[in-house]
């Protein structure tokens, strides 16, 4: 009834497209994609997949957990990114539709054998996208183990509520009073900093622009924003509002809604223009902003953040929702 619509790969998992009106009622995806399978398997930087089995980095690609030490294959400056080169984004996931009265929704669903990119313990996942008649999408995550292991996923989509050019004229808002500093490699380098006098406070609507344009070490050397903030804290299983993402002239305005105690915030620091969307558009640095949700970066490492250890007989379960407040009034 709103008019937003969604289209999901079975491939990764894949958030392809997500058209959602503006003020005006014209339609746009707000979602970067590539025109073809195929190119998602070459050359996509995760445009829109689903992250697993462990988002983020693992520092030099190896943890140990009950005392064993386990290694993923290292694929970013020697350390694991999103659970190794062949991470959830890169299966094929075996879609069930569910069809409500008032929402239309796909689960998704993988078994991880055990042993897989080194990850211990055999995993099913299911991930369902539901799509609901305020206009709302939404992402339930669920997973079981038969061996102790360690679980952080999350969808990798890069926003644009625009619909095209670059999101420095973008207003984005955090609901966190820290985040994670990170070394020169992406690797954090300790406890949660307080965001209060530096670039990361956006606990007040900033224009993405002047932030990125902002002098500080950390965003110099990533290029623009790619750390974790750390959100208010709230009991486990809490929904609550991460942050709040506003188009020029607020045409279109997308909050970030979640259990996950993080949000990765990306600024698409290393598109360079080389790929194309199916418009024929070059997507290029800037071109769009990822917000993440999800536990902290190498926690399997870091006992003092919050644990991502999954064990035989729990359930991990996670629930994430992309609202468009603009469309309701």
């Amino acid at each position: 009834g709103t008019g937003v619509h969604a289209e999901i790969l079975t491939y990764g998992g894949i958030l392809h497209a997500l058209g959602v009106p503006d003020t005006a009622g014209d339609t746009a995806s707000v979602v970067l994609s590539l025109p073809s399978v195929d190119q998602y398997a070459e050359k996509s930087p995760y445009f829109g997949a689903l992250i697993g089995r462990y988002a983020n980095r693992i520092a030099h690609g190896r943890f140990t957990l009950d005392g064993a030490t386990h290694h993923v294959p290292v694929n970013d400056r020697g350390h694991a990114l999103h659970g190794g080169p062949e991470g959830f984004d890169t299966k094929v996931w075996r879609a069930t539709p569910l069809v409500e009265d008032d929402s239309a929704a796909v689960r998704l669903s993988l078994h991880s054998p055990d042993g897989e990119m080194g990850f211990p313990g055999a995993l099913d996942v299911a991930v369902t996208y539901t799509l609901d008649s305020s206009g709302t999408l939404s992402l339930s995550f669920t997973a079981e183990t038969d061996r102790p292991t360690v679980v952080n996923l999350c969808n990798h989509a890069y926003f644009n509520l625009a619909g095209s050019g670059d999101i420095l004229a973008h207003t984005l808002q955090v609901d966190a009073p820290a985040y994670l500093p990170v070394r020169d490699d992406g690797i954090p380098m300790g406890p949660p900093l307080e965001v209060s006098g530096t670039p990361f406070d956006l606990t007040a609507p900033w224009l993405l622009g002047d932030r990125l344009s902002a002098p500080d070490d950390q965003m110099e050397q990533a290029g623009g924003f790619d750390h974790c903030w750390v959100l208010a804290a709230a009991p486990v299983g809490t929904l609550r509002r991460a942050a709040r993402l506003t188009a020029p002239a607020a045409e279109r305005v997308m909050e970030v809604w979640t259990t996950e105690p993080g949000l990765q915030v990306y600024t698409a620091n290393q598109l360079n223009g080389s790929l194309m969307d199916g418009h024929g558009r070059s997507l290029g640095r800037h071109g769009a902003v990822c917000l993440e949700t999800q536990h902290f970066p190498d926690a399997p490492n870091r006992p003092d953040y919050p644990s991502t250890v999954l064990r035989p007989g729990a359930t991990l379960t996670s629930r994430t929702e992309f609202r468009f407040p603009h469309l309701s009034t």
